[in-house]
């Protein structure tokens, strides 16, 4: 059985040679690589800032009072304690957070998530204005600025880099591939020899698998990217993989031809993508994005290697990549014993 398997993931990975598929691998990490070399950091920041307070820490009350009093500009959030700032720092809620500084006396230390963006800036221009105000050309209250990323803007965009090469080979490659072999009859033929049917769909599957991981290892050697925790990134790279890959032969079998699976795959492609990868900047998603599959995987990817976040950490993460996976296996499993489908 483990021999048929092996030999039927050379032949495909022979093919995907073939058609150019490993081309399409390997551009999409060079694309990406040339693109993240290009970005810039402009953008526009809210009309309201979002800040966070510990009430069990005392600050200035004349801070405070600034703070109650700007309403307008400042939309303040009172926290139990300082995981539940971070917590919702991550979920987009909050802007910053705002704690006393013991290394100076009466000045305040702001957490935010990334030290460099545009909502920091405006925390920044926002307190300095409202020191002015309240005490005049005195030093500002915040005297230092820390971060839960700690990376460049490269480092940033590369989970959303990941999760679309996993979807496009998921949602794109993978159905049309085998929506043409059951076009040409393929499938059939294969299937009247010893090869059954779980042996086929284990090959199909792995492929995927080494498809997504060839074109992360590809992006990584480019962008010289090092996730912190090798062995976490690992696995739910795996889990997503093996996820993604037994979905996208799902769709292959629910499609008659090439044509009609790549637009299935697109379909399906988009959805998954935009939302997962944009919940940073939209509250809004931020709120639909965890209904998704892709969310799943997207979330520990970025808590690994912009947090340090270990696997202990997302192991809800982890069993539902690997239980959908399941899920879909299952399903094309029923689909192949439908032959008139073929």
């Amino acid at each position: 059985m483990i021999g048929n398997i092996i030999i039927l993931t050379i032949n495909d990975l022979a093919i995907a040679f073939k058609n150019k598929t490993f081309l399409l691998i390997l551009f999409i990490p060079l694309f990406v690589f040339v693109t993240l070399n290009l970005v810039d950091d402009a953008g526009s920041g809210p009309d309201k800032i979002r800040i966070g307070l510990i009430q069990q820490e005392t600050l200035a009350p004349d801070i405070v009072q600034s703070i109650r009093a700007a309403e307008q500009l400042v939309e303040l959030t009172w926290l139990a304690n300082v995981d539940e700032g971070n917590r919702l720092l991550k979920e987009r809620q909050i802007d910053g957070i705002l704690t006393r500084n013991d290394a100076a006396t009466g000045s305040l230390e702001l957490l935010v998530l990334k030290r460099d963006s545009v909502q920091t800036l405006a925390i920044l221009q926002t307190f300095s204005a409202l020191q002015k105000v309240a005490e005049g050309a005195r030093p500002d209250w915040i005297t230092n600025v820390s971060s839960l990323h700690e990376s460049d803007v490269q480092r940033e965009t590369l989970p959303t880099w990941v999760l679309m090469l996993v979807l496009l080979i998921g949602f794109v490659i993978l159905p049309a591939q085998v929506a043409e072999e059951k076009e040409k009859k393929l499938l059939l033929a294969l299937l009247q020899t010893p090869i059954n049917e779980v042996q086929w769909l284990a090959a199909k599957v792995l492929l995927g698998m080494l498809l997504i991981l060839t074109a992360v290892v590809f992006l990584h050697v480019l962008g010289q990217f090092g996730p912190v925790h090798l062995v976490d990134y690992v696995a739910i790279l795996l889990a997503g993989s093996f996820c993604f890959s037994a979905f996208g032969v799902f769709l292959g079998f629910l499609c008659r031809t090439q044509a009609s699976a790549r637009t299935l795959g697109v379909i399906f492609y988009l959805p998954h993508l935009l939302p997962s990868a944009m919940s940073d900047v939209s509250q809004q998603l931020t709120a639909v994005a965890p209904l998704l599959p892709s969310y799943q995987l997207y979330k520990p990817l970025q808590s690994i290697l912009l947090e340090n976040a270990s696997l202990t950490d997302m192991a809800f993460d982890w069993v539902y990549l690997i239980l959908l996976g399941l899920l879909m296996f299952w399903f094309s499993y029923l689909l192949m014993k439908r032959r008139w489908l073929m």
